[in-house]
């Protein structure tokens, strides 16, 4: 049996089993795809403390090697349930197996929802991206796209606006969905194009590098260069399979707070997963010793 198990091997989980570890607790992390979660598709990081720059993958491999360094022991499965069963808490994955715990972390990120395009995995983190925090200097002086109309989508944008020569918001409905005041402060910006009733058709690539999207509007096929694509159509939580022991939002996320508790002792939550407003490398580390120190008391019986 383990001290801790921890569903999801992105920064938060990866941070969570570090802090267990250091408090003498045996963890395992249990990762479906690969280490690192969604930073990974970040080519370069340089909002993350103590790094000028750094890519997304060479962060994850940091922090794989630390917890290792550290005793971790690691299973590349899925989880498809956790059941409390008391004191113990069973862990099971679709390839069969079962593992012991007393606390279990759920770490288990989100998804960008993505545009469905033929050639679009190639180009995330390559002139794709999902978060104009992370990425939006690297376009400085360039024309980008950003493709939603809701307050996420208006909100990169806005950003996107302080250092981009032109920026062009795609929207497939007839109208923006995102609050009034937001788009009051975007459209009043000189370098922004919006584009409404859109149907996006195929990306565009020149010798190897995004050039821009096809798109069909008003019934007529048209071409909106750029250097870069900003998507921003919402969230995928995958929470579904653990509402049982854990809330979740009307928007599936695991509804709890900073201190990553959930209704069921033992049970924990930490990183994108959870209910929050800002979703960013350094709050999915945060989240991950939170929830690590909370497991760590539960256990210790306090």
């Amino acid at each position: 049996m383990y001290d801790i198990v921890v569903v999801g091997g992105g920064p938060a989980g990866m941070t969570a089993a570090l802090y267990a570890l250091r408090n003498g607790k045996s963890a395992l992390v249990i990762e479906r795809n690969g280490f690192g979660g969604q930073i990974t598709s970040s080519p370069k990081v340089e909002n993350y403390p103590g790094s000028l720059s750094v890519s997304g993958n060479e962060i994850g491999e940091k922090m794989l090697d630390q917890i290792l360094a550290q005793g971790a022991d690691i299973e590349f499965e899925s989880v498809t349930e956790v059941r409390n069963e008391g004191d113990t808490k069973l862990v099971l994955t679709a390839e069969g197996d079962v593992f012991e715990a007393k606390a279990v972390i759920l770490a288990t990120g989100v998804q960008h929802r993505r545009l469905g395009l033929p050639g679009e995995l190639d180009l995330i983190g390559e002139g794709i991206s999902f978060c104009a925090v992370c990425d939006g200097d690297f376009y400085e002086g360039k024309n980008v796209c950003v493709i939603g109309g809701g307050n996420s989508a208006l909100q990169e944008a806005i950003l996107l606006t302080e250092g981009c020569r032109d920026v062009t918001v795609l929207q497939d409905l007839p109208y923006f969905t995102g609050e009034p005041r937001l788009q009051e402060v975007l459209f009043a910006k000189p370098n922004v194009q919006a584009l409404t009733g859109v149907k996006l058709e195929r990306l565009l690539v020149h010798d190897g590098a995004l050039s821009g999207i096809e798109i069909t509007r008003n019934g007529e096929k048209e071409k909106v260069y750029c250097d870069g694509i900003f998507v921003a159509i919402g969230l995928i939580p995958e929470n579904e399979p653990f509402q049982g022991l854990a809330d979740l939002t009307e928007y599936g996320y695991f509804d709890s707070d900073e201190n990553c508790l959930t209704k069921t002792p033992g049970i924990f939550v930490a990183g994108d997963c959870r209910s929050k407003n800002v979703r960013q490398l350094t709050t999915a580390v945060a989240d991950g010793s939170a929830a690590a120190l909370a497991a760590c008391r539960y256990i210790d019986g306090y």
